[in-house]
């Protein structure tokens, strides 16, 4: 199997979690494969310090997000209060989301969606910012509890499931969910001998069922 990319796309006030635990995991599924995937972060603005949603902690991206890269493409949520006012300051994670939202990075987002060599994945508050920017509308996802029922406001059809899979678009709920994506993927699109590697490595099983689109009877 040729050598994907899996990029984790970095915006200031992203959640570290969202991005640290599938980027382990699938840095050891990879290493257990041979080198099948080059694991980076990334960021609409190129190489550059991201700021996360907890001041004492920053990540660097080393390269441009590349919509065009075949492979994964992961958007995490934000970290911050939930409730505040934005008009006095107050970044909370609806504020930062919506920032998001509004980015550059999003046109880029659009593409890879478009692009049938890349599978979109969004962690936690990440498919909420995808759909304040009206690339979910008519697609199944889920998100953090707190978020459900604004993710169902936006057009798309919101699912209380730990993972769900919806071909070329997956999703995870809250912040801990990345775990149990990360090896998802790995299976799906690997087999379970590595995820199952990268369970016995990190001592961690995934929890709940997989809604899977393409187990929905016809109507």
């Amino acid at each position: 199997m040729s050598q994907l990319r899996a990029q984790f796309v970095l915006f200031d006030g992203f959640d570290p979690l969202d991005v640290i635990g599938p980027f382990e995991v699938l840095t050891a599924g990879s290493d257990f494969l041979g080198g099948a995937l080059t694991v980076e972060l990334v960021s609409a603005d190129g190489p550059r310090v991201v700021r996360s949603g907890a001041p004492q902690i920053t990540l660097t991206a080393t390269a441009e997000l590349d919509p065009d890269a075949p492979g994964y493409l992961l958007v995490p949520g934000a970290l911050g209060p939930v409730e505040g006012d934005p008009d006095a300051g107050a970044e909370t994670i609806p504020v930062l989301l919506a920032r998001f939202a509004s980015s550059e990075s999003m046109p880029l987002i659009r593409r890879a969606l478009d692009n049938p060599h890349i599978t979109v994945v969004a962690v936690c508050g990440g498919s909420l910012a995808l759909a304040m920017a009206g690339l979910l509308e008519g697609r199944t996802a889920t998100t953090h509890v707190l978020g459900i029922d604004m993710l169902h406001a936006t057009g798309v059809n919101a699912v209380r499931a730990r993972v769900v899979d919806d071909g070329d678009l997956i999703s995870g709920g809250g912040v801990t969910s990345g775990l149990d994506v990360g090896l998802y993927l790995l299976e799906r699109d690997f087999g379970s001998h590595a995820a199952h590697a990268v369970e016995e490595l990190f001592e961690y099983e995934r929890r709940g069922t997989t809604w899977k689109a393409a187990d929905q009877p016809a109507a």
